[in-house]
C-alpha cells in the first residue's frame, strides 16, 4: 500500500458495527423516494402542460426561467437544456429582477417560474409586473392552489409526497421532480419542432459530441489517389499489391465506366485462400463481393459508423450519384477524428 493511500484510510471516519448496511440502506431509501416522486409526474402530464408547450412554441423572444434557491439551480439547468434544444432560454435571478434584471424580460418572452412553495415573496414581489407586461407565465410549483399557481396562465404540478431528506427539509424529491418536468418540457418542444442531431450539434461544436454529429464523410474519406480501385479482370496478385499499397484493407472493383462492381476486402482474401484460390491464376471477379454496403459523402460520419457496426464490417466505399467510388474510409479513420 502507498503511502497516499495509507493516509487516505487514515483520514476515513471509524463505522460502527452495522453502519455500512445502514448508510446503504439510506443511499437506496433516497434513490427510491425520488424515483417514485418523478413516476407520479406522468399521470400529471395534461392540458396546462400542453398549454405550456403551445405558449413556448408561439414565443418570439426567449423562455425567461425563474427560480430562487434549489429551485434556481434546477432552473438554470432547465434553460440550458431549453436553449440546447431549439428553445432559446436564459435564467434570471428572481432576488436581481427587482433590482434591475426585470429589464432583461420583454413582452415578446415567455416566463417560466418555478417554486415549490407558490408563494416565494421574490416571486410574489415581481408578479404584478409581469402581469402588467403581459407576458405569458408558466409556473412549476409543488401547491395547485398557491398564489403562484393561480396566476399562472398554465401550470404543472410537481408536487411530492415526501422529500428524500429524513428531516423532510432538505428539498431532494421535489428538485428531481422539478428537473424532470422541464425535461419533459424540452423533450416535447424538441419533437413538435422537429429538431434534428445536425441542429443539436450546432450549439455543441466542441469534443467527441460535436465531431460525431457533424462531420461528414467526405470531410474523413480518402480519395483520389489514396483511394484503393481496380478493374474488373485484374488479377488478384495485382488486386493484392493495390491494396498493399493503400493500406486500408479493402479495394473497390470497377468496371470500364468506373461503376462499383464490387469489394473486395482483407476477409475476402481470407476466404478465397481457404478454398485453395491461387493469387496467380484468379481473377478479381471471381472472389470479390458483388453486393456490398456503401455510402454518400454527404452522410454524416456517425451515420457511416451506424452502418459499419449494424453489418459488422470495418470499411465502406464511398459513391457518387451514379455509383462511381470517389472515396472510401475504415474504423480507424472514424476513431482518429473522434466520432468513435
Amino acid at each position: 500500500m502507498t503511502k497516499e493511500r495509507r493516509q487516505l484510510g487514515a483520514r476515513q471516519a471509524s463505522l460502527a458495527p452495522g453502519e455500512a448496511e445502514k448508510i446503504q440502506a439510506l443511499g437506496r431509501a433516497v434513490i427510491e423516494t425520488e424515483a417514485a416522486a418523478v413516476a407520479a409526474l406522468a399521470g400529471r402530464i395534461d392540458a396546462d402542460f400542453v398549454t405550456a408547450c403551445r405558449f413556448m412554441l408561439a414565443c418570439e423572444g426567449r423562455i425567461v426561467v425563474l427560480g430562487m434557491g434549489k429551485s434556481g439551480h434546477i432552473g438554470g439547468k432547465i434553460a440550458a437544456t431549453l436553449a440546447s434544444t431549439g428553445s432559446p432560454a436564459f435564467f434570471v435571478h428572481p432576488g436581481e429582477a427587482s433590482h434591475g434584471d426585470l429589464g432583461m424580460i420583454t413582452p415578446r418572452d415567455v416566463v417560466l417560474a418555478i417554486s415549490n412553495s407558490g408563494e416565494t415573496e421574490e416571486f410574489l414581489t415581481i408578479l404584478p409586473i409581469l402581469k402588467r407586461l403581459g407576458v405569458p407565465m408558466i409556473t412549476m410549483t409543488g401547491r395547485r392552489d398557491s398564489t403562484l399557481a393561480r396566476e399562472a396562465d398554465a401550470s404543472l404540478d410537481i408536487g411530492v409526497a415526501s422529500e428524500a431528506c429524513p428531516l423532510g427539509l432538505a428539498p431532494t424529491s421535489s428538485t428531481t421532480a422539478a428537473l424532470a418536468m422541464g425535461d419533459a418540457l424540452a423533450i416535447a418542444l424538441l419533437e413538435s419542432r422537429g429538431f434534428t442531431a445536425e441542429d443539436f450539434a450546432r450549439s455543441h461544436p466542441a469534443g467527441s459530441l460535436g465531431r460525431r454529429l457533424l462531420l461528414h464523410v467526405g470531410e474523413i474519406m480518402h480519395r483520389g489517389e489514396r483511394l484503393p480501385s481496380v478493374t474488373l479482370g485484374t488479377s488478384l496478385l495485382e488486386t493484392l499489391d493495390e491494396m498493399s499499397h493503400k493500406g486500408l484493407g479493402m479495394t473497390a472493383v470497377v468496371d470500364a465506366d468506373g461503376t462499383l462492381a464490387g469489394i473486395f476486402t482483407d476477409g475476402d482474401l481470407r476466404r478465397a485462400l481457404d478454398r485453395g484460390i491461387s493469387v496467380h491464376r484468379t481473377a478479381i471477379d471471381e472472389v470479390m463481393t458483388r453486393q456490398c454496403a456503401t455510402v454518400a459523402a454527404e452522410a454524416l460520419a456517425a451515420e457511416a459508423l451506424q452502418l459499419m457496426e449494424s453489418r459488422s464490417i470495418n470499411g465502406l466505399l464511398v459513391l457518387d450519384p451514379n455509383r462511381r467510388p470517389i472515396g472510401a474510409l475504415n474504423m480507424h479513420d472514424l476513431l482518429r477524428a473522434g466520432v468513435v
